[in-house]
């Protein structure tokens, strides 16, 4: 059964926004990480590496006795990790081009570890059993997915609000489920590994606070403004996104509003 789309792409301007999101993120990924036990000297296979975020995080983590290699399925997207890579003088850390869940390595690792990778795998548990074979005995498994349930604004807020209405739609429509909290255990589970522990964490704030949240968003709503249009989710006018972020801040000042952001999920186990 083929994988579910990745419905953001690999375009330079998909490419930068992931850069953007991991500089917000990365405090929460960090905290997973070594919470789950990413240590010094560690050999740390990183799925679905993108830009290079992930990967780059681990390799600080696994420090100059560890090495980290990063795999993903689009060649713009390991050309990018490795010039990264390359202009930060990083030694540890390499990238390939394919499919890791049916490459073979020379040498096992330590751990196997992604962010926002299952929510896209078309039988998740069938991924993490093919990757867990990847890993010495007593490896670990470690996966950052997001969940989308809880994001909205109290007192309610239009564009906000309508923004995550829309990627929701859009994620639907791709028959794709990035509500994880939901389904990150199962799929352990079915991958034959042992009960994982779990972590969630929200963006939760308010006023100036929450401006980094907004304008996370509004990016994220300019990547897909395309293809919102072509699928009649929404119009370019509803969207707007010159004036999106702006308008979200108006929004949100004006009543005073809380808003709460896409939830952070993690899951890890050993094998």
């Amino acid at each position: 059964m083929p994988d579910l789309a990745y419905v953001l792409g690999h375009s330079e301007r998909e490419l930068e926004r992931l850069r953007t999101q991991a500089r917000l993120i990365e405090p929460i990924t960090r905290g997973f990480f070594r919470e789950a036990g990413i240590a010094p000297g560690m050999r740390v296979l990183d799925i679905g590496s993108g830009a290079g975020d992930v990967a780059f995080l681990a390799a600080e983590l696994v420090g100059p006795t560890g090495e980290v290699l990063g795999i993903d399925r689009a060649a713009v997207a390991v050309a990018a990790a490795t010039r990264a890579a390359r202009e930060r003088g990083l030694a540890n850390v390499a990238f390939r081009e394919g499919d890791a869940a049916r490459m073979r390595f020379e040498r096992p690792f330590d751990a196997v570890v992604g962010r926002y990778v299952l929510l896209y795998q078309a039988d998740a548990g069938a991924t993490l059993r093919a990757l867990s074979r990847h890993l010495r005995k007593g490896g670990l498994v470690v996966f950052h997915e997001p969940d989308w349930k809880a994001a909205r604004s109290s007192p309610a807020t239009p564009a906000y609000d309508n923004c995550w209405r829309w990627l929701q739609e859009r994620f639907r429509r791709a028959e794709t489920d990035g509500n994880m909290a939901d389904r990150l255990y199962g799929i352990f589970v079915r991958a034959g590994l042992q009960a994982p522990q779990m972590r969630m964490q929200t963006f939760i704030a308010g006023g100036a606070a929450a401006h980094p949240m907004i304008e996370a968003l509004a990016e994220l709503v300019g990547t897909l403004a395309t293809t919102f249009e072509e699928l009649g989710i929404a119009t370019a006018a509803e969207m707007d996104v010159v004036t999106l972020a702006t308008r979200m801040k108006q929004e949100i000042a004006a009543v005073d509003a809380m808003v709460l952001g896409r939830s952070e999920v993690c899951a890890w186990a050993r094998v």
